[in-house]
């Protein structure tokens, strides 16, 4: 029989609850002891683990070392499953409790978490810190506008934006040319108009991470599946679930934009734009397009091919 876990993680401790058994554990928060604890699970086991920061990662990789499959929950859709079951207090037995029931009962639905390489962790930790000094480069800009054009520490602070976001860029390029696969998917996808560097980059870890079975996959784990509202005849405003990694979800969305001014997918854009479209909704169909394209040249080994891409994306 499966045995279906739930963990409330802290810093110093993880409280473990089993469905259907009363009483909680709890164990240390430390490599040893967590190892220990997940081997005497029973073979099999599911365990959910909420995303905590860096809290949890002890916890996932004792886990998966013992052989058990882990899911990593968003705390927003447990804190939604505890109002749905009428759940009003909140305590670190009760939250593990909650959690083992929500894995009996949702595990179906859910996607096992698949634990990044070393170059993999690197490169999406390089991306964001990068995303991260871009936000602050154009905060300092709008924020300085005003300064005189000729100050010299303005001039000196742009150099060292400049020169900080090179070295940056040089760890990313070291650290994709570490990981032969890697590489060569990268390479394939930037044949695709409007994928630079980071978006390819970006598109090629998750796809060499994860396996997913159809383009819609991908697509809904960047985010950009739409989430339909309605109700007997009323039919509601479709919007975007913007789950998974923003990061990935922002660079493909800055590709969109690109693309939208080369000769291969302006036509579709300007084609949805006709349609009544509003620039951004039209943006967003192109960034769905980018990702099944994408897909679609990791799946079979290809290079970007305008004339049958654009046929296998008319879906949008």
């Amino acid at each position: 029989m499966t045995s279906y876990v739930g963990t409330d993680v802290g810093k110093a401790g993880v409280v473990v609850a089993v469905h259907g058994q009363d009483g909680v554990t709890v164990v240390a928060n430390a490599r040893a002891a967590l190892r220990g604890w997940a081997r005497r699970l029973p073979a099999g086991s599911l365990i959910g683990v909420e995303a905590t920061g860096v809290y949890h990662r002890e916890v996932v990789a004792a886990v998966q070392a013992a052989g058990h499959t882990v899911y990593l929950l968003n705390p927003r859709d447990v804190r939604h499953y505890a109002h749905a079951v009428g759940r009003r207090a909140k305590t670190d037995r009760i939250d593990a409790q909650l959690i083992a029931r929500y894995v009996a009962q949702e595990h179906a639905g859910l996607r096992p978490y698949v634990a990044p390489t070393a170059t993999q962790a690197a490169i999406a930790a390089l991306l964001a810190r990068r995303h991260a000094v871009v936000k602050a480069q154009v905060s300092l800009r709008q924020a300085l506008r005003e300064l005189p054009a000729g100050l010299a520490a303005w001039r000196q602070l742009q150099r060292d934006f400049k020169t900080l976001l090179a070295q940056l860029d040089a760890q990313l390029e070291q650290l994709v040319r570490q990981d032969a696969p890697l590489a060569a998917l990268r390479q394939r996808l930037r044949t695709t108009p409007g994928l630079g560097p980071l978006s390819s980059l970006a598109l090629a870890t998750l796809l060499t991470r994860y396996a997913f079975r159809r383009s819609d996959a991908l697509i809904a784990f960047v985010g950009y599946d739409p989430r339909a509202a309605d109700s007997g005849q009323h039919r509601g405003r479709r919007r975007l679930s913007k789950r998974g990694p923003a990061e990935v979800r922002r660079l493909l969305y800055a590709a969109a934009m690109a693309a939208a001014r080369t000769q291969t997918w302006q036509p579709l854009y300007q084609q949805d734009r006709q349609r009544g479209l509003s620039a951004t909704e039209a943006i967003v169909i192109l960034a769905r397009r980018l990702a099944r394209t994408a897909f679609a040249i990791a799946r079979y080994g290809t290079t970007f091919d305008p004339a049958r891409v654009t046929r296998a994306c008319a879906k949008p």
